[in-house]
């Protein structure tokens, strides 16, 4: 994944959903020569994310607008604080307003949570993942903030990583048939992508292991005794994680089981964002 391209390519489709024909709000009180500064206002304790995004926004809207930043991205921050000035045309901060509080509330709120479940398993190997379960067209934005918040990136999309979760492993008609029809499509279309197989039992897990091919195995809603039978099992022959259900309560005990990898979709899908304002001053 590019991050700059997408990035160009949110920030494009948002401000031509938010601007259409005009800012008339602010073109019916606001003169045209009129400057101005604002501040981005911290309301609530968290993570900062988004700060080098919203510095993307306003060069879109305005390359003359001035910013000057306080805090960076991946900071504490606390209610009070103020991120950063942006001074210049009053008219071009307010077209990017909305745009920027949306990006930095958003991805404050990710790298807050990530940042919150990293700290759960800290002094243990494994790492925190996100997933593919993110907000339809901002997936590069969610993303960077897990990795601002200290978590890492599993798979950006369908195209960089091959997972063979249950339904494919069914419509293959089982593991050995379509771990075996993934290496020979990989070979014959001449990709180089890790494979990642998801066992639902530690029968499964056998069966995976004999195949082999594979880089990586997901044990998907196992128990704790079944996950630490299945890490001794795979040993170091291929990198385990534990997924499915797993909660700020179950995390650590995870964790202990000794897997390399834990992936939340929560990280993604159930965060309420930071709450921030971009105040005139």
């Amino acid at each position: 994944m590019d991050l700059q391209q997408e990035l160009d390519i949110i920030i494009k489709n948002a401000m031509r959903e938010d601007l259409g024909d005009g800012d008339h709000s602010s073109l019916s009180c606001v003169p045209s020569v009129a400057v101005g500064k604002a501040k981005l206002l911290v309301k609530e304790d968290g993570i900062i994310a988004g700060v080098d995004a919203a510095k993307k926004v306003f060069d879109y809207v305005d390359p003359n607008l001035k910013i000057e930043t306080f805090i960076d991205d991946g900071a504490s921050v606390k209610i009070g604080d103020i991120v950063f000035h942006v001074e210049g045309s009053s008219l071009s901060i307010l077209k990017a307003e909305r745009l920027v509080l949306n990006i930095m509330q958003r991805m404050s709120a990710v790298a807050t949570k990530t940042d919150f479940y990293v700290d759960i398993v800290k002094g243990l190997k494994t790492k925190i993942l996100d997933t593919r379960k993110t907000t339809p067209g901002i997936r590069a934005l969610e993303k960077w903030a897990v990795k601002i918040g200290g978590g890492e990136n599993h798979r950006f999309g369908l195209y960089d990583m091959v997972m063979l979760k249950d339904n494919h492993l069914d419509f293959a008609g089982g593991i050995t048939k379509a771990i075996n029809k993934t290496i020979e499509y990989l070979e014959v279309n001449n990709l180089d992508l890790r494979i990642e197989v998801e066992a639902r039992d530690l029968g499964e897990v056998k069966e995976i292991m004999e195949v082999g091919g594979v880089h990586r195995i997901m044990l998907d809603n196992f128990s704790y005794d079944d996950t630490r039978t299945a890490v001794k099992l795979i040993g170091d022959k291929f990198e385990t994680e534990s997924s499915g259900g797993i909660t700020e309560k179950t995390l650590r005990n995870y964790a202990e089981c000794g897997v390399d990898f834990i992936s939340i979709g929560a990280l993604t899908h159930s965060v309420s964002s930071m709450d921030l304002s971009l105040k005139a001053i």
